[in-house]
């Protein structure tokens, strides 16, 4: 066998809160539960390829017992029952009776399962559907390999639905042993056929479909641009980095170990309460001119402050001004790269804008003009390939209420619905002033007359991003109010991750592995206000090799059926991570 790398298994940090056992390897997983209905998932989330893998019915339990596929998002850890009968087209099941399972219904499918039998999972994410066999037949004359057909398929409508990852439920004493490519004889069960997937990885007690994978590090895709093993200059921590450093009120205080000449400088105090602690530097505007996240004041000169973005970080003037580089003061920088300072000028929208992009990391940095006086809608171009899943946008010309920030963010309940940046406030519905949803798409982002977006007589700053496998991800997450909180799939371990509170009032909170080294990480800092570092028990965060958990009940990051929204960048992806 090829060397393969890691391959997946079933995720004990992604459960219900019920009585499960996992053993072997955490291949294995049962229940005694007779009430509710025990789920777990894989500890691997894909966006594109094909997958396949096997599950042998060590004891099948019930009817309801079931194989499947789910949704990242789905709420898998408050489930009692709940994510059995979901809406949404989160979960996607093969029961033991025959049939198909989503959106709480069951219908015809195939034939039952029991125990002894091996099921199969083919999953096809380039065209979005899921095939399930039972001993080397797949059912309802399913036809993997079909493609854009989708023959036979059991659902075909799993594309742009997030990651998805394999999905089991055992109840009644259910006993399932899972094969990712690992092991073909699920622990000595059956005798060994050592059948590779395409890439000649792994072993299977059947053949996988042609050009079906394994689930294994060696498969998981990433993008050419980030990947450690193809470039030097372009893997995730040349693209976001942190550091932290002490000010000294000195002229050309040079800051470095960021690892390459950043673009955009987000910078907040730690260890001091006060007014102006946290701001925000791009080579677009220029070195001499910040804006303040927590405000609603317009741009402002930071002549006294910022000196330069340099090859390894950025130098640092006095800081007449006391928010950036007082003198034994602690602070930390987040820091992106863009396009090294060098901007275009972008007609792809109603607005001229200036755009400087990194489309390898899925950032850019854009300038525009408003054009509106009264409500309506116009496009902006972005410069990116993709379409936006987060963005920030504020007046830089507006020093009072219409100063406000616009956050629009893939988690909302669409693009017309915003966050504040410089408030605790939840979700709003901006599209009386415009509907804009439909002008974000691979080349724009929409604005309406709406403070922080387009105003005739303001210039607006906006940062954009979109998700890239292995790098930055920013989705939702529904909290269960326990201590034992959800588990969140992102692809890599965080290097930074920000929270945020939408079907209610919360602040942005804000960690990284720079001022956290080892779990919990636990040391905050709120966007939204210039308040120091605190470290509060009811709000701790374990980063892992494939996402973050959440540790505490507390509302602000777990409330019980809260809706909440993320974005995470990495500093390394899960195809390489050693990490747990």
């Amino acid at each position: 066998m090829a060397s393969s790398g890691n391959f997946s298994v079933w995720n004990p940090l992604r459960v219900n809160q019920q009585t499960q056992t996992f053993r072997e390897g955490n291949t294995r997983f049962s229940s005694t539960q007779t009430s509710t209905n025990p789920a777990v998932t894989g500890t691997f989330g894909v966006t594109s390829g094909k997958w396949y893998w096997e599950i042998k019915a060590v004891n099948y339990g019930n009817a309801s017992n079931s194989v499947g596929v789910c949704r990242t998002s789905a709420g898998l850890e408050d489930d009692t029952g709940a994510l059995w009968n979901a809406s949404g087209d989160v979960v996607f099941m093969y029961l033991a009776g025959g049939n198909k399972r989503t959106n709480g219904t069951s219908s015809s499918y195939g034939n039952s399962w029991t125990t002894g039998d091996i099921l199969q999972v083919a999953l096809d994410m380039d065209n979005g559907a899921v095939y399930f066999g039972k001993n080397n037949t797949f059912q309802n004359s399913g036809d993997p390999t079909s493609g854009s057909s989708k023959t036979g398929a059991a659902f075909t409508n799993l594309a742009d639905k997030g990651h998805i990852q394999p999905y089991s439920l055992v109840y009644n004493n259910g006993d399932q042993v899972v094969n990712f490519g690992q092991d073909d004889t699920f622990g000595g069960r059956e005798t060994a056929a050592g059948n590779a997937d395409a890439n000649g990885k792994g072993v299977f007690k059947y053949s996988p479909p042609s050009g079906y994978l394994a689930m294994c590090t060696a498969n998981l895709p990433i993008s050419d641009d980030i990947d450690p093993a193809q470039t030097d200059d372009d893997f995730p921590g040349k693209q976001f980095n942190t550091v932290l450093y002490t000010g000294n009120a000195s002229n050309g205080h040079a800051i470095t170990g960021v690892g390459f000449q950043p673009d955009m400088v987000w910078y907040q105090r730690r260890s001091v309460t006060g007014a102006y602690g946290n701001g925000i530097i791009d080579s677009s505007r220029g070195a001499d001119k910040g804006i303040y996240p927590n405000r609603t004041n317009a741009e402002a000169d930071f002549t006294n402050d910022f000196a330069s973005f340099d090859s390894d970080g950025f130098t640092l003037n006095s800081g007449s001004s006391g928010n950036i580089n007082n003198s034994g003061q602690t602070f930390v920088s987040w820091c992106w790269k863009a396009n090294g300072g060098t901007t275009a000028s972008n007609s792809e929208g109603d607005i001229t804008s200036t755009v400087q992009a990194n489309t390898k990391a899925g950032f850019s940095i854009v300038t525009y003009s408003g054009t509106l006086s009264s409500p309506g809608t116009a496009s902006v171009g972005h410069g990116l390939t993709k379409k936006p899943d987060f963005l920030m946008s504020k007046a830089r010309t507006t020093n009072n209420d219409n100063g406000n920030w616009h956050c629009s963010h893939v988690g909302l309940t669409n693009f017309n619905y915003r966050i504040r940046l410089n408030t605790t406030e939840a979700q709003a519905d901006r599209s009386g002033s415009g509907d804009m949803a439909s002008l974000f798409t691979t080349s724009t982002f929409g604005t309406n007359y709406t403070s922080g977006l387009n105003s005739g007589g303001d210039t607006f700053v906006a940062y954009v991003w979109h998700n890239v496998e292995g790098f930055q991800k920013f989705g939702k997450y529904t909290g269960n109010g326990n201590s034992d909180g959800p588990f969140v799939y992102t692809g890599f371990r965080p290097r930074m991750l920000f929270l945020k509170r939408i079907d209610g009032a919360g602040s942005w909170q804000c960690h990284d592995s720079e001022r956290d080294t080892h779990n919990p990480v636990e040391q905050i800092l709120l966007w939204n206000t210039t308040d120091a570092e605190f470290t509060s028990g009811g709000a701790r965060v374990d980063f892992l090799s494939n996402g973050f958990k959440l540790r505490h009940d507390n509302a602000a990051i777990n409330a019980s059926g809260g809706t909440l929204v993320y974005g995470a960048w990495g500093d390394v992806p899960f195809k390489y991570n050693n990490t747990f």
